[in-house]
């Protein structure tokens, strides 16, 4: 290939080892909670973006501090009140060539009420304009804290940490400005504080902190006697206490502390799990011969495996590649085969499509295999997979408009009624629906990507799994995390409670090995041949910006042949020299030029919607009207996010981070790695980014050796949660499973409370 600057530069041996110094731009990496699931590195950059005078000043200073760290995490580039200066000019929407047509949303769709107005009780900007806070936080605030917010905060100022990019300093200063206690040991600020730092915790995974860490971090903030205050909050119900396991018999039992609201939901995932193991029967002599003959025909070794581990237990895991998802798709082959309800669930419409191609249409088992009951297991006749209210793309919720075309489409594919999106199925709106008792009409479930799964999401599809049914877990343990908090999949597997079936199915080409080395810790020379892996090194973020933008609109179009819309750009943060938003800014002024005259945004601009801290949807701007702004999601779907919530849930969508890319793929990927973002870089970062290419990888280099530092040193953060803990057997666990068990089959479960 050819090293002109206008045109990709062959790697010949794509190493990425040999490389010229790192760039020179500024050294901050994101901006809030930086590609928020992940790095310490990249939370200590954005600490230091702040500094350390942050917050001083008076009231006025105050209040536009506050605004700005509400914009920086949430992402506003203007005010509310800015936005829709004059209505939409006449003219017809421009094309968008940047709206990718074949990655689908990082999760099936906006949640109800994401895109609707929020009602401000016209006292929450009273309370804020007495503590000197600006008003236009009125609606951040409602929405965190709900109608009763003006009492709530003028009865605990402190109560603004809620607020999600609000920090300790300025509720401090609005605290005090409303004649509150500006002692740092009053009981209200720490206890307000030790929930702020476990929210800021969960957003790294994390379902509980170590006593003394949390004791640790009220310290930071200027709490005296913090282990103290700690206790109290436990004893006034405001955090859970917990112990965790000792290192060995002589060691002290460790304490851990959390929220109610995580600690519930892995007692209830963990409850469910063993629910799971303990209720399940062995097949009978007639079903064993038919999952044998299922399993003889499946695909590949690994598959034939996995298929046989599935027909003996209630649980099983599967880890793999990229090349390996075909594997639980048999999996949902087989069981409906051998006659019973079967589907597959990924997280991203996209990845519904993808399943869906690779789980054949097998013929349902004849009435002399099966129950002559459509409904029970191994009936002959699969159950409505609409479960009444019609399969699709999940509906955005109330106010938010959408298109049931991609639901139609997904169920006339090849496989498309066995393959769901997670949020569809547990809403009703994908899959086979409800029984009577509440629980879905599923005999085997096969969860795509579990790595993705959350505490509280993977709770609430085990509780609606019925007993004696099989649940698959699989996917790629090298991949970044959860957006939420939680390990499942890791808790899972370190657990042993279940089979566990080891994929051999190797990713090919180049970019299939590429990434293989990279999960075990090593960055070697590919071959690529055919431009497959192509590395363009860079000394600085403003050349690490132009070479992006020359990459997407001109190199890989021309060399390639893959247009701009199926070519997605990943940098490790949202803030620094090379981070989306200089990206993006750069992106739209090549790629879909226009004055940003409706918040920001013009017709054919790609998007990221936030759908909660975490979650986004992919798409782009279709237009504007009187109710707000008409976004088109990347599956085809439709919405409009109302004016009010356009700066605070719309980003460009050029560019993102490797934790929004997670679970999706694109024919080509230009991963940006610019020099002040070494901090964040770390193996399954890497992993994640380098593997969302399936044809073409550039990576726009300016990290030098700290790249090969990161693959081989620094494995990821390690997560602090008890799922783990809770699956171990333990002393009475076979008795409170079988009670657990007989209080499900009368419908009456709950989790316990105590590990």
């Amino acid at each position: 290939m050819s090293t002109s600057e206008d045109t990709p530069r062959e790697t010949g041996h794509a190493g990425l080892t040999d490389r010229r110094a790192g760039g020179e731009g500024d050294a901050r990496s994101g901006d809030g909670a930086p590609d928020a699931r992940g790095s310490q590195g990249a939370a200590r950059a954005d600490e230091a973006e702040r500094g350390p005078g942050a917050g001083s000043g008076g009231p006025a200073g105050k209040a536009a501090e506050l605004m700005a760290a509400v914009r920086a995490v949430e992402s506003g580039e203007r005010s509310a009140a800015e936005f829709y200066a004059a209505p939409e000019p006449p003219r017809a929407p421009r094309p968008a060539p940047a709206a990718p047509a074949r990655p689908g949303p990082a999760r099936s769709g906006p949640e109800a009420g994401a895109g609707e107005p929020v009602a401000v009780p016209p006292e929450v900007p009273q309370v804020l304009a007495s503590g000197g806070a600006p008003e236009s936080l009125a609606p951040a605030v409602a929405h965190a804290l709900g109608p009763g917010a003006a009492k709530e905060l003028r009865e605990d100022p402190w109560r603004l940490l809620a607020v999600a990019g609000v920090r300790p300093e300025q509720a401090d200063a609005f605290a005090t400005a409303l004649g509150a206690e500006s002692s740092p040991g009053e009981p209200r600020r720490a206890q307000a504080l030790a929930q702020w730092l476990l929210e800021r915790a969960a957003r790294s995974g994390h379902t509980v902190l170590g006593a003394g860490a949390l004791a640790r971090g009220l310290a930071q903030y200027g709490v005296p006697q913090p282990e103290e205050a700690v206790r109290e909050a436990v004893d006034t119900g405001a955090l859970l206490v917990f112990e965790g396991e000792p290192e060995d018999a002589e060691a002290p039992v460790p304490l851990f502390v959390g929220l109610e609201r995580w600690a519930l939901a892995e007692e209830s995932l963990a409850d469910g799990l063993h629910r799971l193991l303990s209720t399940f029967a062995a097949p009978g002599e007639e079903e064993t011969r038919r999952w044998a003959t299922a399993g003889g025909a499946a695909p590949s070794p690994s598959a034939a495996e996995l298929v046989r581990a599935v027909a003996g237990s209630g649980l099983v895991v599967h880890t793999g590649g990229e090349a390996a998802r075909g594997e639980p798709a048999a999996v949902v082959a087989a069981a409906r085969a051998v006659g019973l309800r079967a589907c597959a669930a990924v997280h991203t419409v996209q990845g519904r499509q993808r399943t869906a191609a690779l789980i054949p249409a097998a013929p349902r088992a004849s009435s002399s295999d099966a129950s002559a009951d459509p409904g029970a297991p191994g009936g002959t006749e699969p159950p409505d997979p609409s479960g009444g209210q019609g399969a699709g793309a999940a509906h955005p919720g109330p106010g938010v408009r959408t298109a049931d075309e991609p639901g139609r489409q997904a169920a006339e594919e090849p496989g498309g009624e066995a393959a769901v999106t997670v949020a569809g199925l547990l809403s009703g709106r994908e899959g086979p629906g409800r029984q009577e008792d509440g629980t879905l009409a599923l005999d085997v479930l096969a969860v795509l990507d579990a790595p993705l799964l959350d505490v509280e999401t993977a709770a609430a599809l085990v509780e609606a799994l019925p007993d004696g049914a099989r649940l698959v877990l699989s996917g790629d343990p090298a991949l970044l995390g959860s957006a939420g908090p939680g390990e499942v999949l890791g808790d899972v597997l370190a657990a042993q409670v279940c089979p566990r079936v080891v994929s051999r199915t190797p990713d090919p080409g180049p970019l299939g090995e590429l990434v293989s080395e990279v999960g075990v810790g090593e960055l070697t020379q590919v071959e690529a041949p055919g431009r497959e892996v192509v590395i363009v090194p860079v000394r600085e973020a403003a050349e690490a910006v132009h070479r992006t933008v020359q990459l997407v609109a001109d190199s890989v179009p021309r060399a390639l042949g893959i247009e701009a819309a199926d070519t997605q750009v990943i940098t490790p943060g949202h803030g620094g020299g090379a981070g989306t938003r200089a990206l993006n800014a750069a992106l739209k002024e090549r790629l879909n030029a226009g004055p940003g005259r409706f918040g920001g945004f013009d017709p054919g601009d790609r998007v990221v919607y936030s759908v909660a801290p975490g979650r986004v949807v992919l798409g782009a701007v279709a237009g504007a009207d009187e109710r707000g702004l008409r976004v088109a999601g990347a599956d085809g779907s439709a919405w409009t996010v109302a004016r009010d919530r356009v700066g605070v849930t719309l980003r460009h969508g050029w560019a993102i981070t490797a934790h929004q890319a997670a679970g999706l793929r694109w024919p080509a990927a230009v991963v940006v790695l610019p020099g002040d973002a070494v901090e964040a870089l770390d193996r399954p970062w890497v992993y994640t980014a380098f593997g969302r290419a399936e044809r073409h990888l550039s990576v726009v280099h300016g990290v030098d050796s700290a790249l090969p530092r990161a693959v081989a040193e620094r494995p990821g953060a390690q997560r602090t949660t008890r799922l783990r803990t809770l699956l171990r057997p333990r002393p009475g666990a076979e008795d409170q499973r079988a009670e657990t068990a007989g209080a499900s089959s009368s419908g009456s479960s709950s989790p316990s409370s105590s590990p």
